[in-house]
């Protein structure tokens, strides 16, 4: 059985087809890589209502936010 984890950040650019993913918007904004191409201030991102079904996307990257879902171990004990 899967349990809901913790929320993930799945970053796609669009040249290079690379993928990251990172735990939080704080983080993502750390990665010199990912931080050039978004093109907002951190505090600017934090406004957008970010989620699976609303990405943040401009013309260098898509930002998806997503659950990352994990084995419940607990049952298994």
């Amino acid at each position: 059985m899967l349990k809901q984890g913790q929320s993930i950040i799945h970053v796609e650019v669009k040249d290079t087809h690379e993928h990251f993913y990172f735990g939080s918007a704080a983080a993502m904004f750390e990665d010199s890589r990912v931080k050039n191409l978004i093109g907002i201030k951190y505090q600017t991102f934090r406004t957008k209502k970010l989620s699976a079904d609303t990405p943040y996307e401009n013309e260098f990257l898509i930002i998806r936010k997503g659950t990352l879902n994990i084995k419940d171990h607990s049952l298994y004990e």
